[in-house]
């Protein structure tokens, strides 16, 4: 029996391995463990939110998170590094971009461990973004890629990466907001905050702003909240507020107006069950763009680039940047029917978790018999 590692340091993290653990359960070659970095510590982690996600809670929890970039990857690596010395996993897949993923992979290559990267190949091209840096380091160790989308293979040949530990899988996000969506139609959604504000409002539109070089400068800040404010009066929105951002709307005295409703963080099915009926999405977080792509949401990205490009050459995602005018056209043509419509890409179709456990099985298989 060969064991994989799979890491997890922040709660986006959890939604991209849940997949991948659903489709590893009673496999007859590959046990898992999970592994949760600490890098971000969310209360709200308890065992109705696995649940949800039809996973276990974690075998093990460092509590490595918090300090700077570097003093955070620091004490990753160090505790990830004791792990790997005293239990020695045959491979470890890290998710996504944050510093767990780069921190651990850092550490598993050291140590001769195979490293797969899932979302593997995503570029922004733009250097100054944190995960841009840990998407480059990750992808120059990694044995294995899954992709999710044809840019990325683009970028990986380009790079040098052998074609062979190229695999375009699909999204294990798609996997799981499909899952997502499917447990929320069965459920009892009268229970989520959002709830009561959609039957008050038939038609209406969702805000995420999280990105530093949108939300941590005054001016900035001030331009996006003038063009949110001028798209809700036409169509009342609802703004569950990251509280970086809540802060400087704060600090910087910038009011919204009585049509943006402003409210605090939600839990993946709270948001799931608020977004996926909105008539729009504006937003600047990469995973809201495949998301909204996924269920055909029609979504507005305050970004003037993406490492996720397909949302906008097949998917429903508009790139408007952050001039306000451009928002609120944009915004403005989705409100008269005009809006991008857009098609689910090629392998989104909830199966990418088990490719890429078919993948590994080989691969691990292939190395044993190597060795």
């Amino acid at each position: 029996m060969k064991t994989i590692y799979l890491v997890a340091g922040a709660r986006p993290n959890f939604m991209k391995i849940a997949p991948i653990v659903r489709a590893l359960r009673g496999h007859a070659r590959l046990a898992y463990k999970i592994i949760h970095t600490g890098q971000h510590y969310d209360r709200d982690m308890n065992e109705v939110f696995f649940e949800e996600l039809g996973i276990p809670a974690p075998d093990l929890f460092m509590a490595a998170g918090g300090g700077s970039h570097a003093e955070q990857t620091a004490k990753i690596m160090l505790a990830f590094e004791q792990l790997c010395v005293a239990e020695r996993p045959d491979a470890v897949l890290v998710v996504g971009d944050v510093n767990s993923t780069l921190a651990c992979s850092i550490v598993a290559k050291k140590l001769n461990i195979p490293v797969a990267h899932v979302e593997a190949g995503l570029r922004s091209g733009d250097m100054t973004m944190p995960e841009e840096i840990n998407r480059l380091v990750t992808d120059s160790i990694s044995d294995w890629f899954f992709v999710t989308e044809p840019s990325a293979v683009g970028h990986l040949r380009r790079e040098g990466k052998p074609e062979a530990a190229i695999h375009y899988v699909g999204h294990v996000m798609v996997d799981n907001v499909l899952y997502q969506a499917e447990q929320l139609a069965a459920g009892d959604r009268s229970r989520y905050e959002g709830s009561a504000y959609k039957a008050a409002h038939p038609r209406y539109g969702v805000v995420t702003l999280h990105r530093p070089s949108n939300v941590d400068d005054a001016a900035m800040m001030g331009r996006i909240g003038a063009a949110l404010t001028e798209i809700a009066a036409e169509l009342p929105l609802i703004f569950p507020v990251h509280p970086r951002t809540r802060a400087n709307l704060e600090r910087f005295g910038i009011a919204l107006g009585p049509n943006v409703t402003l409210v605090g963080p939600q839990g993946y099915m709270a948001f799931l069950n608020l977004w996926k009926d909105a008539v729009m999405v504006l937003t600047d977080s990469g995973g809201l763009q495949e998301e909204t792509t996924a269920l055909g949401v029609p979504c507005i990205t305050i970004r003037d680039n993406t490492e996720r490009p397909v949302t906008v050459d097949e998917g429903s995602n508009v790139l408007a940047g952050t001039d306000p005018a451009t928002i609120v056209a944009e915004a403005r043509k989705v409100l008269a029917g005009q809006g991008k419509q857009g098609r689910r890409p090629h392998l989104w179709d909830g199966q990418a978790a088990q490719r890429i456990v078919a993948v590994l099985d080989r691969q691990l298989a292939a190395a044993g018999a190597t060795t």
